[in-house]
């Protein structure tokens, strides 16, 4: 039976998307090292994430962006990210296991494990490979709006980053239904 692992990144931050992805690993090549992507150091992900891309039967990588989390709400835009990655497979897996305790609605079977992330190597596979492309698209926001400081806290709610919102607003990537960032407009409303 072909499983997928799947896991999200980029829940708690105040800007950007959330990313998801869904990967099917090879029983034939193993890759060690795996284990929940927020205990490895940034140039571990970025090995594995080499390997995972290379050896598994199938990966994918979706998101849903800050616009359809604002209409949305973190948790349906999650979801909404992790169906993406688990229908961009090109291989469809039989089942699926959801790090967490919520499953999206899948055409397949699925399991939701808390922390599944540490425990289910395709779960660990699928936090790594969600957790480096969030990580890639806060160095390209970075670039693009370098005065908020994203390459340091990844766009989460750190005393840097509220200071950077106090300072400049929010940006067009900002997640408005997010309250620091709803209270930053209000006070820009004002005037």
């Amino acid at each position: 039976m072909l499983v997928c692992g799947v896991d999200e990144a980029g829940r708690g931050p105040l800007v950007g998307a959330v990313f998801a992805a869904a990967v099917i690993l090879n029983p034939l090549q193993p890759i060690s090292g795996l284990a929940d992507s927020k205990k490895l150091s940034e140039k571990q992900r970025e090995k594995l994430e080499i390997e995972i891309k290379m050896h598994a039967l199938a990966w994918s990588i979706a998101y849903a962006d800050a616009a359809e989390i604002d209409r949305l709400n973190i948790l349906q835009a999650t979801m909404l990210a992790m169906q993406r990655a688990v229908e961009g497979l090109k291989v469809q897996p039989q089942r699926a296991l959801i790090d967490g305790n919520r499953c999206p609605r899948l055409l397949m079977q699925a399991q939701a494990i808390v922390k599944g992330d540490a425990t289910v190597p395709e779960i660990s596979a699928a936090s790594i490979l969600a957790k480096t492309a969030r990580d890639a698209e806060m160095r390209l926001l970075h670039g693009r709006f370098p005065q908020y400081g994203f390459d340091q806290h990844k766009g989460y709610p750190t005393p840097a980053h509220f200071a950077a919102l106090q300072l400049y607003g929010a940006c067009p990537e900002h997640r408005r239904s997010f309250a620091p960032v709803a209270r930053v407009l209000n006070i820009e409303k004002s005037d």
